[in-house]
């Protein structure tokens, strides 16, 4: 058996008409004897978390499987192994450059409440 990254596509629909439509992206880890057989598990986990509930004050949520758009097969599973590279062009690299540190910072401060809560 081996292991891949699958990303899984999920939409919301409106609960109005003047509501915006909302896509959701989500990578999940997939066992699998190969590619082919990753793909139809991973379609499977989507389309078992399809829902249709309701918000407290009685707005419904409809959530939909589209599809699973990406497929990775994850080679060794050591410490440190690279799993996903994404290169960025850009002309403006300190905004891209700020806003790395920003989410970094985001990160190391949600982990950090984690943490302590945990205690």
């Amino acid at each position: 058996m081996e292991w891949y990254l699958a990303k899984l596509v999920y939409r919301f629909e409106p609960t109005t008409a003047n509501d915006a439509v909302h896509f959701e992206e989500q990578i999940r880890l997939v066992e699998a004897e190969d590619e082919l057989h990753a793909f139809h598990r991973a379609q499977q986990i989507g389309s078992q978390e399809e829902c249709h509930l309701e918000y407290e004050n009685g707005v419904p949520i409809h959530w939909y499987f589209m599809d699973v758009t990406e497929l990775l097969k994850l080679h060794s599973m050591m410490d440190g192994a690279e799993i996903l590279s994404q290169s960025h062009k850009t002309t403006e690299p300190e905004a891209f450059q700020k806003n790395i540190r920003l989410k970094a910072g985001y990160l190391l401060a949600n982990c950090t409440d984690q943490f302590l809560q945990s205690r």
